[in-house]
């Protein structure tokens, strides 16, 4: 494992992205892993989907742990879990689930700072405090990759030097606190995400979808890291449902 951990955070390279496909199940992982991934990444929302939850921790804990070790089995590749706002709002029950997250073989997860089921964010110094429990828990080497939901739950047009004050400032703060990694999702202004990239000391995560900048524009704005969400799995439905009614229509 600490091969994993650290060959892991090796493959974060400032303009030049780490790719994550995100996965569901052992068997997608097994396909991008075919594909020619370097690690694989989960969904939040494809991993409830696929098991008929909605997002936002309708999927039990105990089902996100089972999946995590049946993924992180099934593959060679360093594993990181989507595991949305731990499944608890204090630091101590964030932790406690983060260190049983630890022992499915995941070397990293995601951790964001929405209230879920709830409005807005968690004030930063209260998500400081989530983090650093998540830190001790999980020991120095487990990828924490510290997501902020500022550009998500707003639309691009009200994305402004305030959000991105607030974005760095909370980047930097959860940077001391111990993450790994900032994943900024919804942000799609390049000359914003380099800024965020050039003022934030971690390794940052774009995530990609239709009509959101590509790979090589992100790159040069110095991101290190590029994921997926929802999209690989609704592009696998969409052509499964497209593949069964081609089939069911033989006549």
């Amino acid at each position: 494992m600490t091969e994993k951990f650290r060959a892991f955070a090796a493959l974060h390279v400032r303009g030049d992205p780490l790719i994550l496909y995100n996965a569901w199940d052992p068997g997608s992982a097994r396909a991008v892993a075919s594909a020619g991934a370097r690690a694989i990444a989960t969904g939040s929302w494809s991993v409830a989907a696929a098991l008929a939850y909605g997002d936002g921790e309708a999927l039990p804990l105990e089902l996100a742990l089972a999946g995590a070790t049946r993924i992180a089995g099934a593959v060679d590749l360093p594993v990181t879990i989507d595991f949305e706002g731990g499944y608890a709002v204090e630091p101590a029950a964030v932790a406690a689930n983060a260190s049983r997250l630890a022992t499915t073989g995941a070397i990293g997860c995601n951790f964001e700072d929405q209230v879920v089921g709830g409005d807005g964010l968690h004030p930063t110094d209260f998500q400081v405090a989530r983090i650093k429990a998540i830190r001790v828990a999980t020991g120095p080497d487990f990828f924490i990759n510290a997501r902020t939901d500022i550009f998500l739950q707003n639309p691009p047009a009200t994305h402004d030097e305030a959000k991105l004050e607030d974005a760095i400032a909370r980047g930097q703060a959860y940077a001391e606190a111990g993450a790994s990694g900032y994943f900024v999702p919804g942000l799609v202004d390049l000359t914003l995400l380099a800024k965020v990239c050039s003022a934030v000391p971690l390794p940052v995560n774009f995530m990609a979808f239709p009509g959101a900048p590509g790979a090589r524009e992100v790159a040069g704005a110095g991101v290190a890291r590029i994921s997926h969400g929802p999209n690989p799995y609704r592009t696998a439905m969409a052509a499964l449902t497209a593949a069964a009614q081609e089939a069911f229509d033989w006549r």
